[in-house]
């Protein structure tokens, strides 16, 4: 083996056990909780109840979770997960019922979730911004037998027509139902189901109906990401962890079980608020954030908001990061954006470090390892470094399909994720936009995404969207939706001016709309259908 490949893994392996020994793995286990370590896996399977089950007996005194009704240890949090598991069982009517989560970020979903997955019973994670209609829809196709949702949600679920048992997560003290506080005292259960549970995380939507997402799960699979984060992403045992993004979102639901599993206690809010982020950050010490973009950006407008010394990990994901922001970001709170790219479907796929979005701004980064991502054309050929094509991915999580039937397109056992993008020399992945997002303008290929980057950068806009519109003329044409930043006149020719000058004739926005705000799902993208016409 060559001296350069020998040095290589010498220093791969280095810096995976440095991150093994910082997440908490390698630290010593009382004898007696050691030996018992094995069991929850072989009861539960791969499930966030045996995440939980694990945790309580590595660290039982720990704080699990902080939210805005106080904390709660492991111990405290597996033993109401039990009582809530016995309960459950009791007013599940049929074997296999599915169990429905309707809840915002606090203990009730983490509960909710640790107890329905004790019984084999997948649990449904619902989207808190759904219609009644949606929700019915959704939850009848899902077949949802049981709901747990918070008091809140009562009208949408009164409209939404749905039977079944209904319990409140988080509630005033009154109502109609039973609450989670009510049955997690319930004598305790320790099942061994006939099956492992299933997460089903739902799509976001943005262009329909949203689709319930499978994946095959196994330690096969999961340890090669989980220590691909572990040496990419600094997080450490016992450091606390502010999770922004909605639990029931990939990212947030991802985040909330690393945090469980690593002994990092979670710290929630039911709703985002930039100020109240920051000060959680600086009054708990926390060392990582979680976030989508456009959070990163309401962050930043905070003023003589506090930049917390304690912060050394920001993981953004969930939409596309453009590179003026993650520069501003890191300009004001340091080293510290980690981009993960990936999707509900396939999971995390690459993770680029401050390093690569300061050398390369608009990288996704790297492939995780053993996950395979690759550029091809439309005929399943892989291109080269700079081609433009659709990524393609394979390994880590393990997309089974959609609950309602269908799946992505495979190819050699790569999975299509929808988006074009390509390789740079350096084998950083960039993400050029969705292919059904790229427009052919007068014959030209024109990515919004670049268009979008280049204007949110201006010193007069807030936020923008870019989108492309029908062109008697042109076949297409591109339009911009921007907020003026506070006091900003800027104006429409002076935004197609920049384009123009930085890009190219064709891609400037022939329109451009300014608006009070960008309609947006509760993960932070862009409800392009909801934009004005």
């Amino acid at each position: 083996m060559p001296l350069d490949r020998i040095r290589t893994m010498a220093s791969l392996g280095a810096r995976a056990t440095k991150a093994m020994w910082d997440v908490g793995a390698l630290r010593p286990v009382r004898p007696d909780r050691a030996v018992r370590l094995p069991l929850p896996y072989f009861r539960y399977g791969p499930v966030p109840a045996t995440v939980e089950a694990m945790a309580a007996l590595r660290f039982p005194r720990r704080t699990a979770l902080i939210d805005e009704r106080g904390t709660l240890t492991h111990a405290e949090l597996d033993r109401r997960a039990a009582g809530l598991a016995a309960a459950l069982r009791a007013r599940l009517s049929r074997p296999g019922e599915r169990v429905g989560v309707l809840c915002r970020n606090h203990r009730g979903f983490v509960e909710a979730v640790l107890a329905a997955s004790r019984l084999g019973n997948d649990v449904v994670l619902l989207n808190t911004d759904f219609s009644g209609a949606q929700l019915g829809e959704v939850a009848r196709r899902e077949g949802v037998g049981l709901l747990i949702h918070d008091a809140e949600f009562d009208p949408v679920v009164d409209e939404a027509g749905l039977g079944g048992p209904r319990i409140h997560a988080w509630h005033d003290g009154t109502g109609a139902h039973e609450t989670i506080d009510d049955l997690a005292g319930t004598a305790p259960l320790r099942p061994r189901p006939e099956r492992p549970s299933r997460v089903i995380v739902m799509t976001s939507g943005t262009t329909g109906t949203p689709k319930g997402a499978r994946h095959d799960l196994s330690l096969g699979s999961l340890l090669p990401v989980a220590l691909s984060h572990m040496v990419r992403v600094p997080v450490r045992s016992g450091a606390p962890i502010v999770v922004a993004p909605p639990l029931f979102h990939v990212l947030g639901f991802a985040y909330m079980s690393v945090a469980l599993g690593t002994g990092m206690p979670l710290v929630l809010f039911r709703r985002f608020d930039p100020k109240q982020i920051l000060d959680a950050i600086e009054e708990h010490g926390a060392e990582t954030l979680v976030a989508v973009p456009v959070m990163l950006r309401r962050l930043l407008d905070v003023p003589d908001g506090p930049r917390p010394a304690s912060l050394r990990v920001v993981v953004c994901g969930g939409s596309a990061l453009h590179p003026h922001l993650s520069e501003a970001f890191m300009d004001a709170f340091g080293e510290v954006v980690h981009n993960v790219y990936g999707a509900t479907e396939t999971g995390w796929a690459t993770i680029a470090t401050p390093r690569d979005a300061r050398e390369a701004p608009g990288t996704v980064g790297r492939p995780s390892f053993r996950i395979t991502v690759r550029i091809l054309d439309g005929d399943g050929n892989e291109l080269p470094a700079g081609e433009v094509g659709e990524i393609h991915t394979g390994g880590g999580l393990r997309f089974a399909g959609y609950t309602g039937g269908g799946g992505k397109r495979v190819r050699d056992g790569l999975t299509g994720s929808g988006d074009l993008g390509h390789f740079d020399a350096a084998g950083r992945l960039f993400v050029d936009g969705r292919a059904d997002d790229m427009i052919v303008s007068g014959g030209e290929n024109v990515f919004p995404a670049e268009v979008e980057d280049l204007l949110g950068g201006h010193p007069g806009v807030a936020e923008v969207a870019v989108t492309g519109v029908d062109d008697e003329r042109w076949g297409q044409r591109l339009a911009a939706y921007v907020v003026r930043a506070p006091g900003a006149t800027v104006t429409g020719d002076d935004l197609k001016d920049l384009v123009k000058r930085r890009l190219a004739r064709y891609k400037a926005p022939r329109d451009v709309h300014f608006v009070d705000e960008l309609p947006r799902t509760g993960t932070g993208k862009i409800r392009t259908r909801a934009l004005p016409t």
